[in-house]
């Protein structure tokens, strides 16, 4: 057999052979340093036999982090050892432990665990410090492909090996990775000591997990792990979770007062409170004025459909999971509303539709329901209940690339209105292997053009993702990156030639003949509660002024100068701004910082030098920190601020 290596050279190599045999053909110091390699564009090890002809690079010590999530498998191993240590230390014989799933993730692994007793967080060090001696003690990791049924005689005291091991096909190969006394069932792939693993590593968190993600199932115990090739790149990383936290929208959430999740409510359905409403309205308001401005029409729905609505449009069986269970009305069967666009389609078939009339934009803030098992939830990004900036367009063939390109020019805008510049685009396409999707392969092949062209056309990059299509046609997604770096996928701009054919809606065309038009669905905020965490989080809960629930706070120094900051609340709540006195006992200083702790963006500290001269002294929040100014007339004040909200800045 032979090799490719990264010059273009071939590599002649036994039947077999491995990377670390192409790394010895090539030279010893190689060899030394080798460890892992990429074949293929896959990441394997060095244990691992090559598939003859493949194009192959060998990752060293000089660029570990290429190989990170091989050595984060590694480790998630040296961690399931020191686990297994731990307990036999107390007393617990080595078939107590019993493993679930352990793969690499983003940054780190987890693994699941049944334990004998749980293992706390505080515990979580001491199997860190035997992860350390595990590491001292350079295992060399060794791979070995057996029978199943030898598989299964090694584990024959953990139900969820023997669970995995009865499910793989009797002709599969079935590996074992082994460093020292610890075996395990695993494809691998891994570092080739224990020796050769980074150091820097933190066990960070355990929780529940069920068995499988099967609510019917066991609960595991699942211990989390991150680990960089750098302790630079941790302590970053570290610090990153920290701003995190301080940005957390449900600690913002509760602490700004803006929503809250009852339990006597129900999981998943949050209520919101005058702050947050405030926040959402001024969100909705801004969407509106987009819409107006494009020519879209509001439409408002119901909450509930008829089951037979949803069989029409395919949402009911394909995503019968993700819905809550019918709910019997005399005769009939009802769900509440997983979807908008049925709705809409309902709305457009109303009345005969003329190619004059298109095309038709139909808006909504329509609130749909989606059944999450209940660890799934997570404040406002994940919920039973949301409202989505929902709207679809009905059109002709010919409008169908400026109608997108104007949906495209609009998501655009709103992210760049809310400081989200670092956006990717992703466009779904189908899974060619997969029978979810709906339709005539034509007009599949024709909407994932188009969406290719548009994008082309306006310059964004793209990248294209095969299965990631919505069942009834293509889609193009916007990826964004916060000011913590995290990846969350915001807007969405789909084409869809289906749902008109499954509904069989019409306009008439210039001919006289019947013509179907296309659909474009779309929704830039995505949902309003996902997006208003993510905002939340974004500005950790310093909003613009147009955004802030709370938009200026009056400071009396004294209470003789209430009376002057009530006339100046006065006039800005006449103008349209959120204003409010603080006409506590407190003294000045404890008065902004009570300001200071809401987010509130700007203070006006009031005195006898300013009730004379008409004057505010002006302390703003800003990205930078603090800006102060002295004796600023208030008239100006007000048109600078009535400016800065028309403008959204």
């Amino acid at each position: 057999m032979h090799v490719t290596l990264p010059d273009g050279r071939q590599l002649e190599l036994p039947q077999g052979a491995t990377a670390l045999d192409a790394a010895r053909a090539i030279g010893p110091r190689l060899a030394q340093d080798a460890l892992a390699a990429t074949a293929g564009g896959d990441l394997v090890d060095l244990m691992t036999p090559l598939p003859g002809g493949a194009a192959i690079t060998l990752i060293t010590k000089k660029n570990p982090a290429d190989a990170a999530p091989v050595f984060r498998h590694s480790l998630g191993h040296v961690m399931s050892q020191a686990v297994g240590e731990f307990y036999r230390a107390r007393g617990y014989p080595a078939e107590a432990v019993k493993r679930g799933v352990g793969p690499s993730i983003e940054n780190g692994w987890y693994q699941d665990f049944d334990l004998p007793e749980p293992l706390k967080e505080e515990d979580l060090p001491e199997i860190e410090r035997l992860m350390r001696e595990i590491i001292a003690r350079d295992l060399p990791f060794s791979r070995r492909e057996v029978s199943k049924q030898d598989a299964l005689a090694q584990f024959p005291h953990d139900p969820y090996k023997k669970e995995l091991i009865g499910g793989l096909p009797d002709d599969e190969a079935i590996t074992f990775y082994q460093q020292g006394d610890y075996v395990d069932l695993c494809r691998g792939p891994h570092f080739p000591a224990t020796g050769r693993l980074p150091t820097s590593f933190k066990l960070m968190s355990t929780s529940g997990a069920y068995w499988r993600g099967n609510e019917q199932n066991p609960i595991l115990q699942r211990v989390y792990g991150v680990a960089f090739a750098t302790q630079k790149e941790l302590d970053a990383y570290l610090a990153r979770l920290e701003e995190a936290k301080r940005r957390d929208h449900r600690k913002l959430g509760r602490e700004l007062e803006l929503f809250t999740i009852d339990p006597l409510v129900g999981k998943g359905l949050p209520l919101w409170l005058p702050n947050g409403t405030v926040l959402r309205e001024e969100l909705t308001n801004f969407m509106k004025e987009q819409q107006f401005a494009r020519d879209y029409q509001g439409v408002i729905t119901p909450n509930i459909g008829n089951l037979d609505l949803y069989r029409t449009s395919g949402h009911y069986p394909y995503y019968a999971e993700s819905q809550f269970n019918p709910i019997e009305v005399e005769d009939e069967q009802y769900m509440l509303k997983p979807m908008n666009c049925p709705h809409h389609v309902r709305i457009y078939a109303s009345k005969p539709r003329s190619y004059r009339d298109l095309p038709v934009r139909l808006a909504e803030f329509g609130t749909v329901y989606r059944y999450e098992q209940s660890g799934e939830l997570n404040g406002l990004t994940r919920v039973r209940g949301f409202t989505q900036d929902d709207a679809h367009i009905f059109c002709r063939p010919d409008q169908l690339k400026k109608e997108f390109l104007d949906v495209l020019d609009l998501t655009v805008l709103v992210l760049k209105t809310f400081g989200m510049t670092d956006v990717r685009f992703r466009v779904g396409v189908r899974d060619p292997g997969s029978d979810k999707y709906v339709g005539d392969e034509a007009n599949w092949a024709l909407a994932e053009r188009q969406i290719v062209e548009a994008v082309e056309e306006v310059g964004l990059p793209y990248t294209i993702e095969p299965g990631d299509a919505a069942f009834y046609g293509p889609k193009l997604d916007f990826v964004v990156k916060d000011v913590l770096g995290r990846e969350w996928q915001l807007g969405t701009i789909q084409v869809d030639y289906n749902l008109p054919e499954r509904f069989d809606i019409t306009y008439t065309g210039e001919d006289g003949q019947d013509h179907r038009p296309v659909m474009i669905h779309r929704a830039p905020f995505g949902s309003i509660e996902r997006f208003t965490g993510i905002l939340i989080e974004h500005y950790g809960g310093d909003f613009p002024l147009w955004l802030a629930p709370r938009q200026v706070a009056l400071i009396p120094i004294a209470d003789r100068h209430n009376a002057y900051a009530e006339e100046l609340r006065a006039e800005l709540h006449a103008a349209g701004l959120r204003a409010e006195v603080d006409d506590s006992s407190n003294r000045m200083n404890a008065k902004v910082r009570a300001a200071e702790l809401s987010k509130i963006p700007v203070m006006l500290v009031v005195g006898d030098q300013e009730q004379e001269n008409r004057t505010v002294s002006v302390r703003e929040r800003t990205p930078e920190g603090h800006r102060e100014r002295k004796a600023v007339p208030f008239a100006d004040l007000m048109a600078e601020l009535l400016e800065r909200r028309r403008t959204r800045v």
